[in-house]
């Protein structure tokens, strides 16, 4: 049987009021900085407002995991010229996709971020040029003192994904209803609903999720990202902390 030293457990977002969130949770992960970067004030005003043991999180700007043809680009401000759709996203060799990495490092560095989490589409699949893409982008960036988690949808082979997170020293992260992390000293989960958004967690998956977090060794992140996920991160933190966690607040 594992011990974990540390479990966090929130929710991907500000699901209430921010001094409210607080209260509740020991840790965020911002989903803004996916859509579009927050300015440096901003992310200050944030980690000021922050108990001082509070932890942030955040999704990588997408420019540098998804492609314009991307319905999430629908948010990004500053619309992509037509002539430039190729030069975003899939972790491309380009001046666009380092300039977004820098960005998002500074934001994290402002934030003084726990996590930083690039999320890709299934869309990215795990063809010869995407691995080489991928390999290139972690081999030239500037890491800071975030650590990096790795997010891949679709049809990855557990081995490759083992290779290219040790590589470059990635944590995998899953969502632990749907797949086996297979690599990270560090366990980051991500919840995003059984069959979709709209999923609520049943007592009986919230005591199996508690029971396998238990298990893990070392920092455990556990985020929520359902529509309930305020009130399901409360529910599941109350099994591993009442104190903290009140599942009725």
């Amino acid at each position: 049987m594992g011990g974990s030293s540390e479990i966090r457990v929130g929710c991907c977002g500000w699901r209430e009021a921010r001094a409210r969130y607080f209260a509740h949770f020991p840790v965020v992960e911002l989903q803004d900085p996916f859509y579009e970067m927050p300015s440096p004030a901003l992310a200050a005003k944030w980690r000021a407002e922050a108990p001082a043991d509070f932890r942030f999180c955040l999704k990588a700007w997408q420019l540098i995991t998804h492609t314009p043809s991307s319905p999430t680009y629908r948010r990004l401000k500053s619309k992509v010229a037509e002539s430039e759709r190729g030069l975003y996203g899939s972790f491309r060799p380009t001046e666009q996709v380092a300039l977004a990495w820098e960005r998002t490092a500074e934001i994290a560095k402002v934030l003084d971020a726990a996590v930083v989490v690039f999320q890709c589409p299934a869309s990215f699949v795990p063809s010869a040029e995407n691995v080489r893409n991928f390999r290139s982008f972690f081999e030239g960036i500037e890491r800071g003192r975030s650590l990096l988690a790795w997010e891949p949808r679709g049809e990855w082979p557990p081995d490759l994904v083992r290779d290219l997170c040790q590589e470059f020293d990635l944590i995998h992260c899953v969502d632990p209803f749907a797949a086996e992390s297979v690599y990270g000293e560090t366990t980051y989960w991500r919840l995003h609903g059984r069959g979709g958004y709209n999923y609520v967690y049943t007592e009986e998956e919230l005591d199996w999720l508690a029971a396998e977090t238990r298990k893990r060794e070392g920092e455990v992140y556990v985020l929520f990202n359902n529509l309930a996920m305020a009130k399901d991160a409360r529910r599941f933190g109350e099994r591993l902390n009442p104190a903290r966690f009140d599942p009725c607040g």
